[in-house]
């Protein structure tokens, strides 16, 4: 099986290339009206439906206790759900859409990679350690009790920082198994094996910290349900970072794309700029799976669907696939809660059985320049 990117749009004709700009436009033009209907949306859907909750959060002179809790409901539980699970899919688009262009590999993604195994297991680490204390995830994880803790410097780092860090050294042995980023299929299974091992220790920390069990089941199945404010806010300041150094690297990619001696003949200092690459992809990862737990197969999926709608350069395709990343985690987030309703499902299982459908489709097509095979 060979893995080949396709050329960057810089490389094609003006008039492709000025057709492709308009398309990448008229993209971020729709997913970002997608963006704000969703959020409309996320108002709406759960155990309440939005017709029990409207008339009481417009009517505050009526029943004070239920427009108090239909309040609470929207602003304090489902709005800030809404908007953390689309910064967690805008920075596991993004983090995907760099590891397909530093890798040269469409079939590169965090998680294949070995960066979530890492993440995971800094997180398993952290709870173990912490004896299962913190226990919830995103917005609870800030109400955990630090003071408890505080003399320990894993809970000083924190779950982000220890993802963070299980993220990088995961990417980094990797690199060091496959001797580089030269040979793509070598770069893959290396990160299968990598991915192998830490989930094995993983579970293994498990194991010897069964306190630590039934926080670690929700970020393995991957959660949108315990995420607040607090990590709304840092889920958008990372991504927010991770996106302005991705775009200032993104002609480094463009020539990287067109192969390494291409690449080096044009001045670009290979090195450094994987160094960077690499360190936005783990902590856009890290802080994304830190937040909601294990959401698979955005990465992969949404440089995958920019590419089909509108092929740009970089820079673009970073910013469209951080966009595209968002719309898909934040609709299935809303699958999840409408499709059983009052129950919910896990939003990390529905994306799996959803990218892994589409992961399928794409093999069948076996389409030629952007395709798969």
């Amino acid at each position: 099986m060979s893995a080949v990117m396709p050329l960057p749009p810089a490389t094609l004709p003006t008039c492709a290339s000025t057709v492709h700009a308009r398309r990448g436009r008229w993209l971020a033009l729709v997913l970002i009206a997608l963006a704000l209907g969703l959020f409309v949306l996320g108002t709406a859907v759960g155990s309440s439906g939005f017709e029990n909750l409207l008339p009481a959060l417009w009517n505050p002179q009526g029943d004070s206790a239920a427009h108090a809790m239909a309040q609470k409901i929207v602003w304090d539980i489902r709005l800030p759900r809404t908007l953390g699970a689309w910064c967690a899919g805008a920075l596991l688009g993004l983090a995907g859409a760099v590891a397909q262009g530093l890798f040269r590999n469409p079939l590169a993604d965090p998680y294949l990679l070995g960066s979530a195994s890492g993440a995971s297991l800094g997180v398993a680490l952290a709870l173990a350690l912490m004896g299962g204390g913190a226990g919830m995830l995103g917005g609870a994880q800030s109400a955990i009790t630090v003071s408890v803790y505080s003399s320990h410097w894993l809970v000083r780092l924190g779950l982000t920082g220890a993802a963070f860090v299980g993220a990088v050294l995961a990417v980094l042995l990797t690199l060091v198994l496959a001797r580089g980023v030269q040979h793509t299929l070598r770069l893959l299974l290396a990160g299968v094996v990598v991915g192998v091992v830490l989930g094995a220790l993983t579970s293994l920390i498990l194991l010897l910290s069964p306190d630590s069990l039934q926080a670690m089941q929700a970020f393995l199945l991957g959660s949108t349900g315990f995420v607040g404010w607090t990590s709304c806010v840092l889920m958008a300041g990372v991504w927010l970072l991770c996106l302005v150094v991705a775009w200032l690297l993104a002609r480094g990619l463009d020539g990287l794309a067109l192969g390494e001696a291409t690449a080096l003949s044009l001045g670009l200092r290979l090195a450094p700029l994987r160094a960077a690459l690499v360190a936005v992809l783990a902590l856009a990862t890290g802080t994304a799976v830190a937040q909601t737990g294990l959401i698979a197969f955005v990465g992969l999926a949404a440089p995958h669907l920019v590419r089909a709608a509108a092929p740009v350069p970089h820079g673009r395709l970073m910013l469209l696939s951080s966009l595209m990343g968002g719309a898909l985690l934040a609709g299935a987030d809303l699958l999840a809660r409408g499709l059983l309703a009052p129950q919910e499902l896990p939003v990390g299982v529905l994306t799996a059985v959803l990218g892994g459908g589409y992961l399928l489709w794409l093999m069948h097509r076996r389409t030629s320049p952007g395709g798969l095979l």
